[in-house]
């Protein structure tokens, strides 16, 4: 009754698929157990339609990609893809998933962890565009800092979260 009740008041734009009880100490940020964020690129001319919602790149390397994010799979210390400045107790995540695939014209890149650092997946992003493997498995090993550029935010989505 209530779902209904408030999908009929809310704007078409916004739809409630389920609502479950929840314990008097949820909360939806810190009570989460895994994050599932997607970045999506297209190769190509700019879309006026779709600029601010994905981001646009000439050329992609789609078989480095889907090859080089496995590498991010695990736990790390992953101070080396964190913005300057993040107030945190501890770098360490874990990474359970990764992947990349093609759907109608888009590059979705897939990552599911315990949680994300102040522009972790837009730095990985970064390095999935710009280094090599040996490149990002010695920054990820902490012996050596890359400067990388954070990928655009416009195509960076929470798609999940899990608790």
């Amino acid at each position: 009754k209530l779902k209904k009740a408030l999908n009929d008041r809310l704007p078409t734009s916004i739809h409630i698929k389920d609502i479950r009880a929840a314990d008097d100490d949820f909360h939806a940020r810190y009570s989460a157990k895994k994050r599932v964020y997607r970045y999506i690129i297209k190769e190509g001319e700019d879309n006026p339609f779709e600029v601010n919602f994905v981001t646009f790149l000439d050329s992609v390397d789609f078989e480095k990609i889907e090859q080089n994010i496995k590498l991010f799979k695990g736990e790390f210390d992953f101070k080396e893809f964190m913005k300057s400045g993040s107030d945190i107790k501890t770098t360490n995540r874990v990474i359970y998933k990764t992947f990349a695939y093609r759907y109608k014209g888009f590059i979705i890149l897939n990552f599911e962890a315990n949680g994300f650092l102040r522009s972790q997946i837009r730095l990985m992003v970064g390095a999935l565009l710009t280094l090599d493997a040996s490149n990002i498995e010695e920054q990820l090993s902490c012996k050596k800092r890359y400067k990388i550029k954070p990928a655009p935010s416009h195509g960076l989505y929470l798609a999940k979260i899990k608790y």
